[in-house]
């Protein structure tokens, strides 16, 4: 049976209240769907939610309807088994289905188009092969688009031999017609280098950065904007001064309507040190010149608000970079989040961590000398902070969401997600009490103003939501994928 609730909650005004109906529409539990599934909520498309799935071995494509009921469940059944990597690029009326496998020591790229009812459109095409030794099993390439999707761009590295590494790209228009091909021959002299953020511009142009950084660890020293344009037989690397400072993972987000490049991570001034901030720099790739290199800092007041258990000089330390979002006046709004995990060993005849002891599962009948002892990890997430930063690197506003979350073996139910309604970007997560988890949601404006909503009353029973795999479907309509028992189920939630 389908359930469908309406929500109401109830947004304060400073002068007058405001009634904002929100609804949740749960689809009905298919005995297929193990937890263990595999899955991509691809979009929405004439009126109807596609989704794919994977279980086990067994390749499916689900659509939902306006009350997330199951209109269709296609078994695609010329998938092969093994595939290794799968990207879905939805347009209004169709969508590419990228999957990539190995046979015989040959890794296969192909490509499937759907029309907007689920339908295949023509036989698989296969777009490239690479020979690869018969037992590697890792991702052999990489598949990006444009944000406005004109441009598709297939991205394949060599291994390293002699302190070098290739890259291809293959620029292909939204048709799969080709456009460009790129051979970039790199040297990577420090042994942790690595290439990463590869992305395609509105305009055609091919971005990424090396980082490397001395020692075994991740900590970076020094990195490279590599950029190509389209048609340009070479590409063209700008080494980036980071003024002594060591970096985490680099993060890179191209500003499409202002032509910039903005690359930034979290930043310790001493190595192994405290993080201090966020490093900041831009790139104008009409004028090709650096017009921003920067260093975000935090006042102690901000830093007491964000940190948990933490002092205020190690605050920042167990953040992590999550989202980069341009704006049209040159400027970006960054959002990070707190987590950390710890594994511990759980012995069942220790009366402190297992089941056995008075009265626990060990049992009198339980031989003590035949124990097995089970790995458990725990996965933290916590505050989220949010900045804006104008052009000139200047911030603008801050904002802590204020939460606390944990789960063991899995982090499928704790961390966040967004949906931005054009007016308000929505945070939505788990808020976890003794009552159990129920999905909550606060709002940023523009101004950097919080809003913290009620939670969503859900009637029914049972459901636990996942946030961290949701995905916006439309403008005021996001897809959360749920746990019902031992089986996953999606629910829609509209505005």
């Amino acid at each position: 049976m389908n359930r469908f609730f309406l929500i109401l909650i109830l947004a304060f005004g400073s002068l007058i209240h405001e009634a904002q109906a929100q609804v949740v529409t749960f689809s009905d539990v298919d005995e297929d769907d193990s937890k263990d599934m595999k899955f991509e909520i691809i979009g929405k498309l004439n009126g109807y939610i596609h989704i794919y799935k994977r279980v086990r071995e067994t390749h499916y494509l689900v659509l939902y309807n306006a009350t997330m009921q199951q209109k269709s469940k296609t078994i695609l059944d010329f998938l092969p088994r093994n595939i290794t990597n799968e990207t879905f690029l939805a347009y209004s009326d169709y969508y590419c289905f990228f999957y990539e496998y190995q046979k015989k020591g040959v890794t296969y790229l192909m490509l499937t188009k759907f029309d907007n009812t689920g339908k295949k459109m023509g036989d698989p095409i296969q777009i490239d092969t690479t020979n690869t030794s018969s037992s590697e099993t890792a991702k052999v390439y990489t598949v990006i688009n444009s944000e406005d999707k004109s441009k598709i761009t297939v991205v394949k590295m060599s291994p390293i031999e002699n302190k070098s590494i290739t890259v291809n790209a293959f620029l292909y228009d939204k048709d799969l017609k080709i456009l460009d091909k790129s051979k970039i021959n790199l040297q990577m002299i420090e042994r942790n280098s690595k290439l990463s953020e590869f992305s395609i511009d509105n305009d055609g142009d091919f971005n990424f950065v090396r980082t490397s950084g001395s020692g075994s660890t991740d900590i970076t020293n020094r990195v490279s904007l590599i950029t190509k344009k389209m048609f340009d037989d070479t590409a063209h690397l700008i080494e980036i001064n980071l003024n002594g400072n060591y970096l985490d993972d680099v993060k890179m987000k191209v500003d499409n309507y202002n032509k910039h490049i903005l690359i930034t991570t979290l930043y310790s001034k001493l190595r192994g040190g405290n993080v201090d901030g966020f490093f900041c720099y831009l790139w104008d790739k009409s004028y090709k010149k650096e017009i921003l290199n920067t260093n975000i800092t935090f006042s102690d007041e901000f830093r007491t608000d964000a940190k948990d258990e933490n002092s205020i000089k190690s605050a920042l330390n167990d953040y992590y970079l999550k989202n980069v979002v341009m704006k049209q006046d040159g400027g970006f709004l960054i959002t990070a989040e707190a987590a950390y995990q710890s594994t511990s060993t759980v012995d069942p005849y220790n009366r402190w961590n297992g089941f056995g002891g008075f009265g626990g599962y060990g049992g009198m009948y339980s031989n003590p000398y035949n124990r097995t002892y089970t790995n458990v990890t725990k996965y933290f997430t916590d505050n989220i902070i949010m900045f804006s930063v104008d052009i000139k690197g200047k911030m603008e506003w801050s904002n802590v969401i204020r939460k606390s979350q944990q789960d063991e073996n899995t982090d499928d139910r704790i961390s966040f997600n967004i949906a931005n309604s054009g007016d308000k970007v929505h945070f939505l997560f788990n808020m976890q009490t003794k009552r159990g988890d129920y999905l909550t949601e606060q709002t940023i404006s523009p101004e950097g103003q919080l809003t913290r909503s009620p939670g969503f009353k859900v009637m029914e029973k049972g459901y636990e939501f996942m946030p961290r795999h949701a995905k916006q479907t439309g403008i005021r309509q996001i897809v959360v994928p749920c746990l019902y028992r031992s089986y996953i189920c999606f629910s829609k939630i509209d505005f």
